[in-house]
């Protein structure tokens, strides 16, 4: 290289650097990646599939917000699926099965295209400090790289060892390095680094397996992309997925040969997913059943191998062997790459605050499963933000933070920071307490104006942003304002629905609200709504569900009366009486941003918070930030007068 300095590096090409590189780049600061291997930039380790329950919503976040994975996914894709497509539309979630290098090359192509943004091949082995300052990095040939933020996106590469049965071999995954020095260099500096766990299955040849016996699964007819650039129609021949299930034979062989895997013989220290368990912790915990369910899931359009979903192992290869034959359809299968364990270190996330900057090294920046989460979505979120606050800590701009209350990604970030993880964290629609208001459908209403404040996405982009909420707006106002008359033809075609009588003359928005009636039944009453999903589907929503959404959203103002209101950050928690030792040890070791943040730490009670505004009164006063983003100061009287 002949440039030597940046203002943003950024270590790792996984999802969380893609997203990481492209939002510095497109905020206009010269940004570099460095990775080990630019063949696998945005490679897909384990399923080749995109979204998901609640990961659907953060991939439809980062579209709006101009983030790359809605689009990438939606280039690729190969099987579509609106997932709790019955159920109410706060679960409701998207996911795609893509083509792995089809996706691949798209990220690659998006990156190598990008202005402002260079991508180098090497192994960073270690940082440049200079005290408590990150000015860049030393790679293994010893070249030092210069920044102005760096952001680490490693993945499970950090001291990462692969695990296939009693064998043990260095890398992040199959044909990959470790990274080997950056976590040692972080422990010595202080940190705490633990270790996590995470697994992928086998792959099979598909001409090996006898499709008769198992359960063809197509996807879904009707498509909503993740990006709103998307057409409804997709690019790519759709494929199908097969189900079937392992036996009792199955989990005999497992359960015979526990002794050879790594997980119980205690070789592997590091904790593994719950909500993704391997076989192996399937047939243990579950010991009840009989069998489990797996997809065979084709990896692309171009490609023999075939992904096991649901029979993560690092058994060894023949106990592999034996096992996989056991399932019906795959007596006589061919196993091109067995299944293995990955164990790395990751960085207890309570290090670091809510834009991602480490809280003892500044300037330096952490997304991805380095800060202890699991999944492609998760990662690609963390990698927008902290691109965006590395940019704009170079840019001289406010740190960007989303709230709980406005995206998936703002809980993902407050859960990981405030509360920790002792386990690959994993986003569900459960841990988001506002997630009625935080639906897929209104995804462009709760972010298209942030993106334009932020300013990473294109003009013609926030143009058809701006186009969709007037669009929605004009159909909502029209339902309101348009009457529907009892005559004898529209009681007819009510009946032919079925649906109740009219008594009296109604708003089509009124006629919405019934059970039974969609926004299909308006047009046999001569009621014209836009053919676009991405227009009418939200609209009938926030008409359906009007009485919920009001009361949620008035909860979120309470709460946000303590999210205002920001803590000095030289409050000193051992001088606050009434605190236990317990709350007084993780308010000093949180540092809560605000009050809000610090009645979510685990183990602070209520009382403690009613403590730390008492202690408050006549000591500091709290700065409360209005909705304009202002600060002004609230004395603790005001606080707990209204509070």
């Amino acid at each position: 290289m002949t440039n030597k300095k940046f203002d943003v590096i950024v270590v790792g090409a996984g999802h969380a650097g893609i997203e990481a590189c492209l939002s510095a780049a497109r905020l206009g600061v010269q940004t570099l990646m460095i990775t080990t291997n630019t063949d696998r930039i945005g490679y897909m380790s384990c399923n080749p599939s995109i979204g998901g329950l609640a990961k659907g919503h953060m991939v439809r976040e980062l579209d709006v917000l101009g983030g790359q994975m809605g689009i990438a996914a939606d280039e690729t894709t190969i099987q579509y699926k609106r997932l709790n497509s019955s159920k109410g539309p706060a679960v409701r979630g998207t996911r795609v099965q893509n083509d792995k290098h089809l996706y691949s090359q798209f990220q690659k192509d998006a990156l190598y295209n990008q202005p402002n943004l260079s991508v180098l091949q090497g192994e960073v082995k270690r940082l440049i400090l200079e005290n408590d300052l990150c000015v860049g990095v030393v790679l293994q040939d010893g070249s030092e790289i210069f920044a102005k933020a760096t952001i680490i996106t490693t993945g499970t590469f950090m001291n990462g060892v692969m695990h296939i049965g009693l064998r043990q071999e260095a890398g992040g995954r199959v044909g990959d390095k470790p990274s080997i020095g950056l976590s040692d260099q972080l422990a010595q500096f202080g940190f705490e680094v633990k270790r996590l766990k995470t697994g992928t299955p086998a792959r099979l040849h598909k001409d090996s397996i006898d499709w008769s016996k198992t359960i063809p699964q197509g996807g879904d007819e009707k498509v909503y992309p993740f990006s709103y650039r998307s057409s409804t129609q997709l690019k790519l021949p759709q494929i199908l997925c097969y189900l079937t299930r392992t036996t009792e034979l199955t989990h005999d062989i497992i359960r015979g040969n526990l002794d050879k895997s790594p997980m119980y013989c205690g070789i592997i220290e590091g904790v593994g997913p719950r909500y993704c368990p391997s076989i192996e912790d399937k047939v243990t915990r579950f010991a009840d059943r009989v069998s489990h369910q797996t997809f065979l899931e084709p990896e692309g359009l171009n490609t023999d191998l075939i992904y096991l979903q649901g029979i993560s192992t690092s058994l060894p290869e023949e106990t592999q062997d034996q096992f996989l034959k056991t399932i019906p359809g795959l007596e006589n299968v061919k196993v091109v790459r067995y299944g293995y364990a990955v164990e790395y270190d990751y960085i207890e996330p309570t290090q670091i605050w809510h834009r991602l900057e480490t809280r003892t090294i500044r300037q330096l920046f952490l997304a991805g499963q380095i800060n202890g989460t699991s999944g492609y979505e998760e990662a690609a979120g963390q990698g927008l933000i902290a691109g965006i606050n590395a940019a704009h800590s170079i840019l001289g701009r406010e740190e960007f933070i989303l709230g709980r209350d406005e995206a998936y990604m703002g809980v993902l970030i407050d859960d990981l920071v405030t509360k920790g993880t002792r386990e690959p964290y994993r986003m569900f629609t459960s841990r988001a307490e506002h997630r009625l208001v935080l639906r897929e459908d209104n995804t462009i209403d709760r972010l298209a104006d942030i993106a334009a404040r932020i300013g990473i996405v294109s003009t013609e982009s926030l143009d058809i942003l701006s186009s969709l909420r007037s669009r929605r707006q004009d159909l909502h106002e029209k339902m309101r304002s348009t009457k529907i008359y009892p005559t004898k033809d529209v009681q007819e075609l009510l009946a032919k629905i079925p649906s109740a009588e009219m008594t009296k003359s109604l708003s089509f928005e009124e006629l919405l609200r019934r059970p039974e009636i969609s926004s299909s039944h308006l047009e046999i009453f001569n009621f014209t709504v836009d053919p676009d999903p991405n227009v009418t589907e939200p609209v009938e929503i926030e008409v359906k569900y009007s009485g919920y959404i009001k009361r949620q959203m008035d909860l979120i103002e309470q709460s946000k009366r303590l999210e205002e209101l920001v803590l000095p950050e030289a409050l000193s928690y051992a001088e606050i009486r009434g605190l236990s030792n317990e709350e007084k040890d993780k308010l000093q070791r949180v540092k809560p941003r605000t009050l809000g943040q610090a009645q979510r730490i685990s183990g602070v009670n209520p009382s403690a918070i009613q403590a730390i505004m008492i202690h408050l009164k006549g000591h500091k006063k709290l700065k409360e930030i209005s909705v304009d983003g202002q600060q002004r100061t609230a004395g603790a009287d005001d606080i707990l007068a209204r509070g």
